[in-house]
């Protein structure tokens, strides 16, 4: 007999982290292993929507790393585990640096602030980076309560974000789309 997707086990508005403890579905290592859950989404879409193979398997091997973090975040710190949890690496860091100054290369430099979007595969990398930043923010707050384990998870996520933003600029690129500066209103 085949598994059934619904358990029912979360029906009280509790979910069990890897090791077995009980929390309810708003504690903010849920809220951030589900905010990555929702990155991870956009980030397909992301992939999806592109045509270029290289950035194409890099946003593949991102979705895995998310998967890695996700995994680590859904695990209780306090308990050990029987189950092997893959590793976030400082590599899995350096892709993404090597991948921006790539794209760097046949970009103009920044000059100002611009405006998100001018094509729909741009606002989507866009909002894909807004979650980044928001997933960010949330695995901080396990920083701030007292769990450390997290640290190359935020230097992780916190490249992602910088990734997005110039896989947005090349994407605009690649789509002849122009870049729309933010003229900040004055007066």
């Amino acid at each position: 007999m085949a598994m059934k997707i619904y358990t029912k086990t979360g029906d009280k508005g509790t979910t069990s982290l890897i090791g077995g403890t009980k929390v309810l579905k708003s504690h903010e290592r849920i809220e951030a292993y589900g905010t990555l859950d929702e990155l991870n989404a956009h980030i397909g879409m992301c992939r999806d929507l592109l045509t270029d193979d290289q950035t194409r398997h890099i946003l593949g091997e991102i979705q895995d790393r998310l998967f890695t973090i996700g995994s680590a975040l859904a695990c209780d710190p306090n308990k050990e585990t029987s189950l092997k949890i893959p590793d976030l690496k400082e590599e899995d860091i350096t892709l993404l640096e090597n991948e921006m100054d790539r794209m760097d290369e046949s970009l103009e430099p920044l000059k100002y602030f611009i405006l998100p979007g001018g094509h729909p595969v741009v606002s989507q990398i866009h909002i894909a980076r807004c979650v980044c930043r928001r997933t960010e923010r949330l695995i901080v707050a396990l920083l701030q309560s007292g769990d450390s384990s997290e640290n190359l998870m935020v230097k992780y996520i916190n490249r992602l974000s910088d990734y997005l933003f110039t896989l947005g600029r090349t994407a605009a690129k690649w789509l002849n789309v122009s870049e729309t500066p933010w003229k900040p209103r004055l007066s």
